[in-house]
């Protein structure tokens, strides 16, 4: 698998986590899941970039769904991440675009 192929299998897997914490805040969990982002990504090679783009875009679908359903209560409740502190589920939306920026700016600049 290339490296850009590992960097949208990678936002796949963000994708889920992500997608977990939402749901986690917006369920009124005080404590969001961090994970391992190098165990997750040592299975990478059996996955084809475009099963990896293909879950990636649905699972952002799914994600951008439930966000379009919150109310503005819901985006100002608290969480705690343990590497990243307190913040509000509006934040992990926020985290979420940045992080994505992030990797699609590394793939145009390898292209």
């Amino acid at each position: 698998m290339r490296d850009n192929a590992k960097v949208v299998a990678h936002l796949a897997d963000c994708e889920i986590a992500f997608g977990f914490r939402l749901r986690q805040a917006a369920a009124g969990e005080s404590h969001i899941q961090p994970f391992d982002q190098d165990a997750w990504a040592r299975v990478y090679e059996v996955y084809s970039a475009n099963a990896a783009l293909a879950t990636f875009t649905a699972l952002r679908a799914w994600n951008v769904a439930f966000v379009g359903g919150l109310s503005e209560e819901d985006k100002l409740k608290p969480a705690v991440h343990p590497e990243r502190g307190e913040m509000t589920l509006w934040t992990i939306v926020e985290t979420m675009a940045g992080h994505d920026r992030h990797h699609l700016a590394k793939i145009e600049k390898s292209s």
